[in-house]
């Protein structure tokens, strides 16, 4: 993987690693839970990452291996809580615009998230997305590690929520544990799971 190009994203970019990441994502069952509707699904999720990642861009790091034929073969959005998270101008309201009807379910989403996130200083790894004709090629590992020696050479650790036991597999080869509690649920049933890594 060595040869390899990833580089931090310029601000104009954030939809369209929104968008990337919302198709990567959307045969997650989280997704489906915040949008049943499966023709809205996407472009709701599209939206809902842009926003995300707004404040990523502010503090954090948002990053890309990008597709020869275009877009992005991958991506990784990083916030940085070693300090308090800011939240995006109008938050609130240009989530409401942006799921519809379907915005109560992100509440719950926020909550569940906001309730159970670590207190700690740390970065979180909120989304790392694959195209999936490019998964199984190690591209969100390559992602990670770059991060992780970064936050291993400052003593700092991370944290994500994975959204299956596969990626809690996966998620374990880089170093991260399943915290107490770990599994964590949406008011269906849908379940993330809190995972830490140490610095190393």
């Amino acid at each position: 993987m060595s040869d390899l190009v990833i580089r931090a994203i310029r601000q104009d970019e954030i939809p369209a690693v929104g968008a990337m990441i919302s198709n990567a994502f959307d045969d997650l069952a989280a997704n489906h839970y915040l949008v049943p509707v499966a023709a809205e699904r996407e472009n709701v999720m599209a939206g809902f990452f842009t926003l995300e990642s707004e404040t990523a861009f502010r503090q954090g790091r948002i990053e890309v291996i990008d597709h020869p034929d275009g877009g992005y073969a991958a991506a990784a959005v990083w916030f940085d809580r070693e300090t308090d998270l800011p939240e995006a101008e109008a938050y609130m309201e240009r989530l409401e615009a942006i799921a519809g009807e379907h915005f109560e379910r992100f509440g719950a989403l926020g909550e569940l998230f906001e309730k159970n996130h670590p207190t700690d200083a740390h970065w979180h790894l909120a989304f790392l997305g694959v195209r999936p004709s490019e998964q199984g090629r190690g591209l969100g590992g390559a992602l990670m590690q770059r991060v992780h020696d970064d936050l291993d050479a400052k003593g700092v650790p991370a944290y994500l929520e994975a959204t299956n036991e596969n990626n809690v597999r996966l998620y374990r080869r880089y170093g991260y544990q399943p915290m107490d509690p770990c599994e964590i649920y949406l008011p269906d049933g849908t379940a993330f799971y809190r995972m830490w890594r140490p610095a190393s």
